[in-house]
């Protein structure tokens, strides 16, 4: 439809247009400190966007929704932002810092993901038209969002409060969530995902849906196979590869899905 043509429209130049200004302001101060903090918030100003820029009431899909994503946007972003003022920096940038052309392909790529990662929301706050209950497919969804939300959650503060303490400065976290998964933070950051679109299922066409699945999916693709876990696993191999402790805990604990340690 028109309508959802212009939505998604406005919401890529809003996306692509805060991501280009800031990259410019990032350039100039050879800075990637608000990188994360900017990409979250775009999140939490589309999602509230959608809410507050509509003609009449959002249907209820629509509002929990906005709502999910304001959530998660809320407490990743101010998570994150006050990471990298603690660490002082983002070991990512290290090339980009100097470099403004890679900076700017940072900055794009974070428009591309929140785009594409958002698009059940927009999707569903021009598609749906309210007469579809609550069902099934919604509470699972709702589900899947709060308990990956929570090892999210769970999971950052564990180690933000192991990384706080001076005695673990060399040493790596393996107690908590993190003794049931090497990377417990980017299973609940994938499992929210699957559960805003499983939310989203219900009010879209087909065509919608696969469009909507490429949030989910592009979560899990980016995490597991770009940017997250490859990342992650080489710079601990090389940390601490050749402790023993190591190769135990990664022989004991799954790499990503939940489970308890092997014996």
């Amino acid at each position: 439809s028109m309508e959802l043509v212009a939505t998604l429209t406005q919401a890529a130049l809003f996306d692509f247009g805060l991501q280009w200004v800031l990259c410019i302001f990032a350039i100039l101060l050879k800075t990637e400190k608000f990188y994360d903090l900017a990409g979250s918030s775009t999140f939490f100003a589309i999602s509230a966007g959608l809410l507050a820029f509509r003609s009449g009431p959002a249907p209820v899909r629509a509002l929990i929704l906005s709502i999910l994503v304001m959530i998660w946007s809320a407490r990743l972003g101010s998570f994150l932002f006050w990471r990298v003022i603690r660490d002082g920096q983002d070991r990512r940038f290290n090339k980009a810092r100097t470099k403004p052309s890679l900076m700017f392909v940072f900055w794009t790529v974070q428009g591309v993901w929140i785009f594409i990662t958002v698009l059940p929301v927009i999707l569903v706050s021009v598609s749906d038209d309210g007469t579809r209950a609550l069902g099934a497919a919604d509470f699972t969804g709702i589900a899947f969002w709060s308990i990956g939300f929570l090892l999210e959650a769970v999971a950052d503060a564990q180690k933000a409060s192991f990384r706080s303490n001076p005695a673990n400065k060399s040493k790596f976290i393996s107690h908590g969530v993190w003794s049931w998964s090497r990377h417990p933070n980017y299973f609940g950051e994938i499992l929210l995902w699957v559960g805003v679109f499983l939310v989203s299922f219900s009010s879209l066409s087909l065509p919608l849906i696969v469009a909507a699945s490429m949030s989910p999916m592009l979560v899990a693709g980016l995490l597991l196979f770009v940017s997250g876990i490859p990342m992650l696993e080489r710079s601990s191999d090389k940390r601490w590869g050749g402790e023993a402790s190591y190769q135990e805990y990664k022989r004991k604990t799954s790499l990503i899905i939940p489970m308890p340690p092997r014996q």
